[in-house]
């Protein structure tokens, strides 16, 4: 690589002051962004929180082995939204929906609802929608330059299974989907029009439910319809009730699903909470898996094995072509030795910069 001098006046790690006091200090140039002491700590800090909801007793022990990359994760990410900027990539239409996902997963009605919920949590909502949008830049440019040159053949997806089986033994599970239909409570204070109220009410539940069993068995989709029908809390997510293993359903719901195969549906069920469809989606068989039943697993397995030490390099690539100056003191552990080293001449002249651009012109340096 061509070795490059620069003057570099306004390119040091120095603080940043307004009005002769310091607002932000400075630790990290990435070219033309800044990476500052706030940004690393709120880092640091965040690091912390992760590590506690991970593994509690473990939490310190994990916190050292992963702080020393806090500073490399940050460069990581300046490197990757430049990139991401000359490829034209702004991540905005996908920023729309999962801010919208998120809102309909939150069951809020309008986006200035999601706007209050995430400035109560004392979020910035400008800086909230900024870090999403970030995150959707990078894994694009990742998917975008390095996953998809990853690729993956039957032989090294036979070893890996060959090599993991043992570790995927697994006992018998099933995994459901549910359609719930409460009866309205009755507001009555008689007692007697009250009982009356209820078992109308009980009725209507049990004749609804059994009219979108029988729109089941025509062939409506059962996740549209619980999308649509159900009263349950999975209703957002198609009555995605998540997976069962033997001995955590009651045992009238246990007996019946687990005899069921994945895609059958129950008759209607009647619950504390009103009636019940629910739907097998999976059934897994006690044991070790077949590598066909687990082949998606042993991808992304794959993926992300092979994923880690390409992007590992491609992001060394990308700071060998950049300009980055660290303040004393701080280190980037994934910086490389062949980085051009910027040379600050903090007590350059203006027509000191003008003639190092003559030379570089004439070729002289």
């Amino acid at each position: 690589m061509k070795k490059l001098v620069l003057i570099l006046v306004a390119m040091s790690c120095l603080p940043v002051y307004c009005a002769g006091q310091v607002v932000e200090e400075i630790i990290t140039r990435v070219n033309g962004q800044i990476i500052t002491l706030s940004e690393f700590q709120r880092s640091k800090d965040q690091l912390r929180d992760d590590v506690k909801q991970q593994d509690a007793a473990n939490a310190d022990k994990l916190y050292a082995e992963r702080e020393k990359d806090v500073l490399r994760d940050l460069v990581d990410q300046q490197l990757l939204l430049a990139k991401g900027k000359d490829l034209d990539i702004t991540g905005d239409t996908d920023l729309i929906k999962q801010l919208d996902q998120m809102r309909k997963d939150m069951k809020l009605d309008s986006m200035e609802e999601l706007e209050k919920a995430a400035t109560a949590q004392g979020i910035s909502y400008e800086d909230f929608k900024q870090n999403m949008r970030n995150r959707i830049i990078t894994q694009k440019v990742i998917a975008d330059q390095v996953g998809s040159h990853v690729s993956l053949t039957k032989e090294e997806e036979q070893q890996f299974y060959d090599e993991h089986k043992n570790e995927m033994e697994q006992p018998e599970s099933i995994k459901l989907s549910e359609i719930l239909v409460a009866p309205k409570a009755s507001k009555n204070q008689d007692p007697a029009a009250k009982q009356a109220d209820d078992a109308a009410a009980l009725a209507a539940a049990e004749a609804k439910a059994n009219d979108l069993l029988k729109q089941i068995r025509a062939g409506a989709k059962f996740e549209d319809l619980a999308k649509k029908e159900s009263e349950g809390p999975s209703a957002s997510q198609g009555g995605d009730l998540g997976a069962f293993k033997r001995g955590t359903l009651a045992k009238e719901l246990e007996d019946k699903t687990f005899a069921m195969k994945a895609g059958e549906v129950t008759d209607v069920i009647r619950t504390k909470q009103g009636y019940v469809i629910l739907k097998v989606t999976a059934h897994q068989t006690a044991g070790i898996p077949t590598m066909k039943d687990i082949e998606p697993r042993i991808m992304d397995a794959l993926y992300m094995q092979k994923l880690q030490p390409a992007l590992r390099a491609y992001l060394t690539k990308l700071r060998e072509e950049a300009y980055i100056n660290y303040k004393d003191g701080y280190v980037d552990s994934g910086a490389s030795p062949n980085q051009t080293k910027p040379i600050e001449t903090a007590s350059a002249k203006p027509s000191d910069s003008k003639k190092l651009k003559k030379k570089k012109k004439l070729g002289i340096i």
